[in-house]
C-alpha cells in the first residue's frame, strides 16, 4: 500500500510539528516567567485557540468533499507554515497574548483541516477490509509523533530558555516538520485522495457548499446511528479530558516546584494520555473483530467511568496513571467513531462529517474547561470535579447505548 505509506508520512511529520507547536505555546503562555496564568486565563487561552475554528470548521469542511484533497493538504500546509513564522515573530517582539493566541488560532485551524483531510482520504489508499486496522495504525503512529514532538520541546527550551525569545526559537523549529509535510503532500498525484463524486455529493457553487456545510454534516451524523452514537461517547470523553486537564494544570501551576517541574509534570500527564492512546491501536481492531464496534465502545466507556472514579482523590501520580488508562479508553471510542465515518458514510459527505466530529471534539473540551474554571479553587484541589467526570462518562455511555442499539454493524475482520 504505497499510497497509504505516503499518507502516513504526512501524518507523522504533521503531528510531530503539531505536538511541538502545542507544547511550545503552552510553555510560552502558561509556564513563562514573563507571563502569569490563572484558571480563567487557561480556559480563555483554550477558547481562543480552539473555539472559533470549531464553530466554523464544518463550513470549511465542505471543501474537503468538493476540491481535490491533495490540493487542500498542500494549501493548508502552506498557510500553516506562513503562520508559524508569524507567531515566532510575535513572540520574539514581546507581543501581548491576544495577537499570539490569534496567530496560533489560525495555525491550529490549518492543522485540523489537514487532520480531517488525512482521515477522510484514508479509505482511498487502503482496501475496505483493512480500514479499521490501518486507521488504528495511522492514529497510533500520529499519537507517537505528537508525543515525541511535545517532549522534544523540552530540549530547545533548555537550550534557548523559558522566556519569549526562547519560545520564539522553539516555534521557528516547528517550521521544519510543517515544511516537510507540505513537500510530502505535494508528491501525491492529483485525485488520488478523493473525493469521489456520487449522487449524494453537494452540487452547486463553492459558496453554497460552504454555507450549507454545517447542515449537511449534522444531517449526515443524525441519519447514521453508528456515527451519532460513537460521537456521543466521544463528546463525553472529551469533556472529562477537559476537566482533568484543567485540574492538572492548576495543581502543578500552584505547586511549590512549579518553576522547576510544573511544565514537566503537565507534559508527563499529556504523555501518559498519549501513550494510552497508542496502546489503543492494537487493542481496537481485536476488540472490534471479536465484539463489534457497538459493544467495544460501550465497554470502553464503562471502563473510563471506573478509571475516573479511581483518580478522584487528585493525587498527581495516580492522575497520571489514570490519564494513561483514560487515553486508552478514549482512543478506543475515537477509533470506533473514525471507523463509523470511514465505512458507513458516503465519500462525498465524509469530509463534512469529519469536521463536525472535530467541532464536537473541541467544543466539548472547551465547554468543560470553562464550566470547571467557574468552580475550581486556586490550588485546583476539588475532588467533586473529578467525580462529576464519572457522571459525564455514564451519560455518554447511556447515549451511546441508546442511539447505537438499533444499528449494530457486523464485526469487521
Amino acid at each position: 500500500m504505497p499510497e497509504f505509506w505516503r499518507l502516513l508520512q504526512v501524518r507523522l511529520v504533521s503531528q510531530f510539528g503539531d505536538g511541538l507547536f502545542a507544547a511550545a505555546l503552552a510553555g510560552a503562555i502558561l509556564f513563562n516567567p514573563q507571563r502569569a496564568a490563572e484558571p480563567w486565563a487557561i480556559a480563555g487561552a483554550f477558547a481562543v485557540l480552539f473555539l472559533p475554528y470549531s464553530l466554523l470548521g464544518p463550513f470549511a469542511g465542505a471543501l474537503l468533499d468538493r476540491w481535490d484533497r491533495r490540493a487542500v493538504l498542500v494549501g493548508a500546509n502552506t498557510g500553516r507554515l506562513l503562520l508559524v513564522l508569524t507567531v515566532a515573530a510575535l513572540l520574539e517582539s514581546g507581543a501581548g497574548e491576544l495577537p499570539i493566541l490569534f496567530g496560533a488560532l489560525i495555525v491550529n485551524g490549518f492543522t485540523r483541516f489537514v487532520s480531517s483531510g488525512l482521515s477522510a482520504a484514508l479509505p482511498h489508499v487502503v482496501p475496505r477490509d483493512q480500514v479499521v486496522a490501518m486507521n488504528s495504525v495511522a492514529a497510533a503512529a500520529g499519537a507517537v509523533a505528537a508525543f515525541l514532538g511535545a517532549n522534544f520541546m523540552l530540549l530547545p527550551r533548555w537550550l534557548f530558555g523559558a522566556d519569549d525569545a526562547g519560545a520564539a526559537a522553539i516555534i521557528l523549529i516547528v517550521a521544519i516538520p510543517v515544511g516537510l509535510a507540505l513537500w510530502l503532500a505535494w508528491r501525491f498525484a492529483p485525485g488520488v485522495l478523493g473525493p469521489d463524486d456520487s449522487s449524494r455529493a453537494v452540487h452547486g457553487s463553492a459558496l453554497y457548499a460552504v454555507a450549507t456545510g454545517w447542515a449537511h454534516g449534522a444531517r449526515t451524523v443524525a441519519t447514521v446511528p453508528t456515527v451519532a452514537a460513537t460521537l456521543s461517547g466521544l463528546a463525553a470523553h472529551r469533556m472529562v479530558f477537559g476537566i482533568n486537564s484543567l485540574l492538572v494544570l492548576v495543581i502543578v501551576r500552584h505547586s511549590d516546584t512549579q518553576e522547576v517541574a510544573g511544565l514537566g509534570a503537565a507534559v508527563l500527564f499529556v504523555a501518559a494520555t498519549g501513550a494510552g492512546s497508542f496502546l489503543a491501536a492494537p487493542v481496537t481492531p481485536i476488540a472490534v473483530r471479536r465484539w463489534g464496534r457497538y459493544a467495544t465502545a460501550n465497554g470502553a466507556l464503562v471502563a473510563a467511568a471506573l478509571i475516573q472514579l479511581a483518580g478522584s482523590g487528585l493525587w498527581l501520580p495516580v492522575m497520571v496513571a489514570c490519564g494513561f488508562l483514560l487515553g486508552l479508553a478514549g482512543q478506543v471510542v475515537k477509533l470506533c467513531a473514525d471507523n463509523a465515518m470511514q465505512l458507513d458514510v458516503d465519500d462525498a459527505l465524509r469530509g463534512h462529517v469529519f469536521t463536525v466530529q472535530d467541532s464536537l471534539f473541541w467544543v466539548a473540551f472547551i465547554g468543560a474547561i470553562a464550566l470547571a474554571a467557574m468552580v475550581i479553587p486556586p490550588d485546583g484541589r476539588e475532588p467533586a470535579l473529578a467525580l462529576a467526570g464519572v457522571g459525564v462518562y455514564l451519560a455518554g455511555l447511556a447515549a451511546h447505548a441508546a442511539i447505537g442499539r438499533g444499528d449494530r454493524p457486523v464485526p469487521i475482520g
